[in-house]
């Protein structure tokens, strides 16, 4: 991970997209106030926001299991569940 300020990333923008690019370098672009931001690759920021999807798919089963544990179900026959779909 690479800190830049904004004066450097404007004046070298091409390189540094390379390096976020080819080389799979996260570029933290510092600006006044804190007002930073992130300059990564389509493929890496592709890959946070498909991790951050799966993380909340499991902690969704980890709860469905959670409440199985704790006795939290309904039990439905397949003639029930056809007769709930067809209102």
């Amino acid at each position: 991970m690479l800190a830049v300020n904004y004066s450097t990333i404007r004046n070298n923008l091409k390189d540094y997209c390379d390096k976020a690019t080819d080389m799979y370098e996260t570029i933290i672009v510092t600006r006044k106030d804190e007002k930073n931001v992130v300059l990564m690759s389509l493929e890496k920021y592709n890959e946070l926001i498909k991790a951050t999807h799966n993380a909340e798919y499991l902690d969704g089963i980890d709860k469905s299991i959670e409440q199985i544990k704790q006795g939290k179900i309904v039990v439905k026959t397949i003639e029930e569940l056809e007769d709930i779909a067809n209102g």
